[in-house]
């Protein structure tokens, strides 16, 4: 799973990507304020909400926030108090998972996370209105290498249908 979580001028974004068997890919919106270290732990969460809710059991959690990062592994200390329970809650859903690590990436190695987090925040959209995952598509071969060659002397594929409708009437 990785994560991403930002805030900037068109709001509080944040970009978890569970990928499973499925592929699933969620990006989100918070419609409430925070802080940028609040929006990863925000991200963090959903991605692993998303993961227990597919029965995942081990997990690897893969964010470009050290700070994140370093308190869910309990290395650095959480001394902000707004984060606490945010660092708790990390902590609280790690123990359903049978094995979760946490791994820091660089930025550049975030960049589909970061994205979809950038599209949230970017699409205007009311608040009753759902949104599905999107599907992106990945070609191996150049789009005019997939032309079907039509045969010599051959009728258009409509030829059948344009004689049935002629002799009809």
């Amino acid at each position: 799973m990785f994560f991403d979580g930002a805030v900037n001028a068109k709001g509080v974004r944040i970009g978890p990507i569970l990928i499973s068997p499925t592929g699933q890919h969620y990006p989100g919106r918070l419609r409430f304020f925070c802080t940028n270290n609040t929006a990863e732990y925000e991200a963090c969460i959903m991605g692993m909400n998303m993961a227990i809710d597919q029965d995942v059991e081990e997990l690897l959690i893969m964010g470009d926030s050290d700070l994140i990062i370093g308190q869910a592994q309990g290395e650095w200390e959480t001394r902000d108090v707004k984060l606490i329970p945010y660092r708790q809650h990390v902590e609280d859903l790690s123990k359903r998972f049978k094995s979760v690590q946490f791994r820091y990436i660089p930025r550049f190695h975030n960049e589909l996370s970061d994205a979809l987090a950038t599209l949230a925040s970017m699409l205007p959209y009311p608040s009753s209105v759902h949104i599905y995952p999107l599907e992106i598509q990945i070609r191996e071969r150049h789009g005019y290498c997939n032309m079907v060659e039509a045969e010599p002397n051959v009728q258009p594929w409509y030829h059948d249908i344009k004689r049935f409708l002629k002799t009809k009437e």
